[in-house]
C-alpha cells in the first residue's frame, strides 16, 4: 500500500459559538522533566487554547456514519475518507481528554470499535490502513504501522483514564496491537519498525519511517508488556536518529520522510521512494519528527532526543530570524525550503522541541502565539490533529502511557 502525499491546505476562520471554556484549569498530565520549558502565560489560557482546538476537531472531523456504536475521524485532506493514523490520533485525544469532555470515554470506544471492524487482510489484530466514503476498506486492506503505533498507545492511555475492568479491557486490547506489531510490523533482524504489515518483502524490508520513530510510545510498549524487544527497537532508532543527523544533517538536525538501508547505515530515501519527490526530505512525515522526539525528552529523564531536538531548535530560530510565520513547509536535510507557505504540521512541532531547550523560552512564547491563535481549517484533519495533540503537551495535560 503506497499513500499519496499529502496537499497544503489553506486556514480557514475558526467558527464561532463552537464550546464553553471551563471555568476551571488545571495540567493533568505527566509531570515534565525538570528545567522544561511550558509557555509564558497562564494555565487557564492555555487549556482554554486546548478546549477550542478540541472542539473544533469534535465538530468537523469525528462522525458515526460507519455504524451504530461507532465514531470514526474523517481525513478530509488524505487519500481516502478514513486512514489509520486519524483513527489512532482520534483515540489518543479523546482519551488525554477524559476529564475535560464527559463524551470522551464513548468517542475511544467508538473508535476501537471501528477500527476492529476493520481488520488488515495480513493481521487481523492490525487495522486496515484505508475506508473509502462508505466505511468499506480499499486499497489492498494492508495496515500502516503509523496508525497501528499510535491505536496502541491510545488505548494504553485509556487504561491509565479508566483502568480496564469496564465493558473494555483497554490494556489486553492494546497488548494484543502490540504483539501484532512485533509480529507484523517490525524487521525482527535490524528492530527497525516497517512501513506496514506489507513492507517486509525485498524492497521495502530495510526501510522504515522516522516519523515512525517514537521513543515514548516505545517505553510505554515495553512497560505494557514486560518485552524488552521493544527497548531494542527504540535503542536501534535512536541511534539510527544521531547518525543521520551527524551524517546527512549536521546543520539542521532535521531528518528524511522515510530512511533505508535500514541493514547497513541508514540514510534518506532517494527521490519517489514511496510517495513522491520528498521522500528523502524534511517533508509531510518527519514534520511530526521534533514533536515526537521532544515529547520523550520531556517526559523520559536522559532522553536521547533532548540533544536531537535541541539540533532543530537551534537551527530553525536562526534559520527563520526567530519569526514562526516564517517557518515553511518543507525542508532539504541542509535547510533549503522545498515547499512554501505555513502548515500547523511544520510548525506546531517545532514547540515541543522548543520545550526541551532552556535558552529558548522566547521562541516558545512566539510558538505558543503562532499555534494557539492559528485559525483551523475545515478540511484539514491532519493540521488539526497535530495541533491539539501538540497543545495537550504545551498544556501540561499529555499523558506518558
Amino acid at each position: 500500500m503506497k499513500r499519496i502525499v499529502r496537499a497544503v491546505v489553506a486556514s480557514a476562520a475558526l467558527a464561532a459559538g463552537l464550546l464553553s471554556v471551563p471555568t476551571t484549569a488545571s495540567a493533568a498530565g505527566t509531570p515534565y522533566v525538570p528545567g522544561t520549558l511550558r509557555p509564558s502565560v497562564s494555565q487557564a489560557t492555555q487549556d482554554a487554547a486546548l478546549q477550542k482546538y478540541y472542539a473544533f476537531w469534535k465538530q468537523n472531523f469525528l462522525t458515526t456514519k460507519c455504524g451504530s456504536g461507532t465514531y470514526a475521524v474523517l481525513s478530509k485532506d488524505a487519500d481516502h475518507s478514513f486512514v489509520a493514523e486519524g483513527e489512532g490520533y482520534g483515540l489518543t485525544i479523546s482519551a488525554m481528554m477524559a476529564g475535560k469532555d464527559s463524551q470522551a470515554r464513548s468517542i475511544v470506544d467508538g473508535i476501537l470499535k471501528f477500527v476492529k471492524a476493520h481488520p488488515s487482510v495480513n493481521n487481523k489484530d492490525l487495522h486496515a490502513a484505508e475506508q473509502d466514503a462508505n466505511c468499506k476498506s480499499v486499497n489492498g486492506s494492508d495496515s500502516a504501522t503509523d496508525g497501528d503505533l499510535e491505536i496502541a498507545y491510545g488505548l494504553l492511555i485509556a487504561d491509565q483514564k479508566w483502568g480496564s475492568a469496564g465493558s473494555v479491557n483497554y490494556k489486553a486490547e492494546a497488548v494484543r496491537i502490540i504483539n501484532a506489531i512485533k509480529k507484523s510490523e517490525v524487521n525482527g533482524t535490524t528492530k527497525f519498525t516497517l512501513l506496514g504489515d506489507w513492507g517486509n518483502d525485498a524492497e521495502y524490508k530495510n526501510s522504515s519511517r522516522s516519523s515512525d520513530w517514537m521513543p515514548g510510545h516505545l517505553r510505554a510498549f515495553a512497560k505494557a508488556t514486560g518485552d524488552s524487544f521493544w527497548d531494542q527497537v527504540r535503542t536501534r532508532s535512536e541511534t539510527a536518529v544521531s547518525q543521520l543527523q551527524s551524517q546527512y544533517a549536521p546543520n539542521t538536525g532535521l531528518l528524511p520522510d522515510f530512511v533505508v538501508s535500514t541493514n547497513t547505515t541508514p540514510k534518506p530515501a532517494p527521490a519517489d521512494f514511496l510517495e513522491g519527490p520528498y521522500d528523502g526530505k524534511y517533508s509531510w512525515n518527519a514534520c511530526r519528527d521534533p514533536w515526537r522526539l521532544g515529547v520523550d525528552a520531556i517526559t523520559a529523564p536522559n532522553s536521547a532526543a533532548a540533544a536531537q531536538v535541541r539540533k532543530m531548535t537551534t537551527w530553525i530560530k536562526s534559520a527563520t530570524g526567530g519569526d514562526p510565520a516564517k517557518i515553511q513547509s518543507g525542508y532539504s536535510l541542509s535547510g533549503s525550503k522545498t515547499e512554501s507557505g505555513q502548515h500547523p504540521c511544520f510548525t506546531a512541532p517545532f514547540a515541543v522541541a522548543a520545550m526541551a531547550d532552556p535558552g529558548s523560552q522566547a521562541w516558545l512564547d512566539k510558538l505558543w502565539t503562532a499555534v494557539s491563535s492559528w485559525s483551523p481549517d475545515s478540511t484539514d484533519y491532519y493540521g488539526t490533529g497535530i495541533t491539539i495533540q501538540v497543545l495537550l503537551i504545551l498544556s501540561g495535560n499529555y499523558v506518558a502511557a
